[in-house]
């Protein structure tokens, strides 16, 4: 049992070294590439995003640190993939998650503001030479969360899962919504990085399945993709999107309420079926 435990634990730090190492290496790369090219250091608050050839080596950094990252722990099988739980065919399930993830946005958005809670401007200027781009969206939308689901779900949750007793299952969810939270790197990303690790730590508990963890990491960065590129000129305020009237914001935040709490019922009662 002892054996158990420490092997699972340095699984678990294992994981997350490996990610590290892939992001490390190959963002060094790219600087390095940067550098010889143009002379200048890999650096996204002086060249912002007017620099084309900057954002597209930016862009191919991530991916190619994102599909690394899928092939190597789908290969080694850190991360195993089955379509068991797809086979009892949760469409419900996976609807909930839907309507659950776009009804938390707007809210989550309206707490960091009034905790005034910020990217720093660096992280900040790395997402919008990422989303300006057209194949940005492939990133963002569709490498990056599954990248990052196998990695703190399927591989980091699913070792601590196999640490603590069944009655303990929150323990395990907490942990590796910590590391999700604390691998960002930044305040503002670390703490909504704890907080949806936590939900989504609970989808994987519940269903064995990264996959519900998918579809809301998904459609949570897809309408901060669509987001970006419909109000380029924004300053990111929340009330900006309702074009200034703090009514209709309010309004929203409560819609946004009403859909996200009945997801929320639906998704703990459907979960325990399939």
């Amino acid at each position: 049992m002892k054996n158990k435990v420490v092997k699972n634990f340095g699984n678990v730090i294992w994981y997350v070294v490996v990610f590290v190492l892939i992001q490390v290496v190959v963002e060094l790369a790219a600087s390095a590439i940067w550098s010889v090219v143009k002379g200048q250091a890999f650096d996204a608050v002086s060249m912002g995003m007017a620099q084309g050839s900057y954002g597209d080596l930016l862009l191919t950094a991530t991916a190619v640190s994102s599909v690394l990252t899928i092939a190597l722990f789908a290969w080694r099988r850190w991360a195993p993939l089955t379509r068991r739980w797809l086979q009892t065919r949760p469409w419900a399930s996976i609807a909930w998650t839907v309507v659950l993830a776009l009804g938390i946005i707007l809210p989550t958005q309206w707490v960091y503001e009034q905790m005034e809670i910020v990217m720093p401007k660096q992280m900040q200027a790395m997402f919008e030479s990422i989303m300006r781009y057209p194949w940005g969206y492939l990133v963002i939308g569709i490498l990056v969360p599954i990248a990052e689901e196998m990695v703190f779900r399927g591989a980091i949750l699913r070792s601590l899962l196999q640490v603590f007793d069944r009655r303990m299952h929150w323990l395990p969810i907490v942990l590796s919504a910590m590391l999700f939270g604390l691998i960002h790197m930044n305040l503002a990303q670390g703490i909504y990085g704890f907080i949806v690790g936590l939900l989504l730590g609970w989808f994987y508990y519940r269903t064995g399945s990264i996959f519900l963890g998918l579809v809301a990491h998904w459609v949570n960065n897809s309408v901060a993709y669509v987001m970006f590129n419909l109000t380029p000129n924004q300053d990111g305020k929340l009330i900006d999107l309702f074009y200034g009237d703090a009514k209709v914001m309010y309004m929203a935040l409560g819609f946004s309420a009403c859909i996200a709490l009945p997801a929320l019922f639906q998704l703990a009662i459907r979960m325990k079926r399939e």
